[in-house]
């Protein structure tokens, strides 16, 4: 990575130190404790809050050390619930290109984010309209997979239900049909409410109809309809199957959406979660969304 010591990088560093500074504790699910002598967040938890250790955070703020890279940017303004403006702003202080606003990187709607951090027993994610996932908590991740490191088409998670086999051992076989038409009257309502001139999901839809006959004889049907709520049957590879209902908020454009899991009724699911913040990640190794 390359070596930080331009004046760019000193207003980095003093960029994010205000930001710090303006955020209280309690903003983000902290303790504000008796003893805090620091306007704002101290350092320490801001590097906690974004993944990173405390050392290295503490060389951004000097305007020294290495360039960070674009997943620290984007994690670095999740941490500090930086508007969309200030996002960019870091980026190009950081000598880093702006992501697209809908990518594995966008800007995370802030009171989408709040809520999500409110949520720490229940499993919960923010993804695009083109389901990208763009921040999980723990529970999520639990259940899911973690989500975080693909880019590209693969990064939406109705790419690789149509283009590969091990994303539907999330769900039943017994539930593909209905998930795969779901997914694609969705993606056809999210696709329709972007600008003409967008071609994220445009080149997508292109590439699906080109790969998969399945997603080609569905999208022929023209069938349209938002993913507001769902019951869905998710197979954990440690605890079993899970019977959850799906609810989503979605943003005021609809780019983005809070995806929340609760426990179906009827079901033994609500033991069956409480045991997942126990067994953790562990042994899942393919992503869902």
């Amino acid at each position: 990575m390359e070596n930080m010591g331009s004046a760019k990088y000193t207003e980095l560093g003093a960029f994010l130190r205000s930001r710090r500074e303006r955020i209280r504790p309690a903003d983000v699910g902290l303790p504000t404790g008796p003893r805090r002598r620091v306007p704002g967040l101290r350092r320490d938890e801001v590097a906690q809050l974004a993944g990173a250790s405390v050392d290295y955070y503490n060389e951004l703020e000097r305007g020294a050390g290495s360039q960070p890279s674009e997943q620290m940017i984007a994690a670095l303004a999740r941490a500090l619930r930086l508007t969309a403006d200030e996002r960019d702003h870091l980026y190009h202080l950081a000598d880093r290109p702006v992501p697209a606003h809908d990518g594995a990187a966008s800007h995370v709607h802030p009171g989408m984010l709040d809520l999500l951090q409110r949520m720490p027993s229940t499993p919960a994610q923010v993804i695009t309209d083109l389901h990208v996932p763009l921040v999980q908590n723990p529970l999520a991740v639990a259940l899911l997979g973690d989500q975080s490191g693909l880019r590209g088409p693969r990064a939406s998670f109705v790419y690789r239900w149509f283009t590969e086999a091990e994303a539907r051992q999330l769900y039943p076989e017994a539930d593909h049909e209905h998930q795969s038409r779901a997914f694609v009257a969705d993606l056809r309502a999210a696709a329709a409410r972007r600008d003409a001139k967008d071609t994220e999901a445009s080149s997508m839809i292109a590439s699906l109809l080109d790969l998969c006959p399945e997603f080609a004889a569905l999208w022929a049907r023209h069938d349209v309809a938002f993913r507001r709520n769902d019951r869905k049957r998710i197979i954990h590879p440690v605890i079993g199957l899970i019977e959850v209902n799906c609810l989503n908020l979605f943003s005021e454009d609809g780019r983005q959406r809070l995806l929340w899991f609760t426990p179906a009724v009827g079901t033994d699911s609500a033991g069956l979660l409480d045991l997942l913040a126990v067994v953790g990640d562990q042994d899942i190794s393919a992503p869902a969304g």
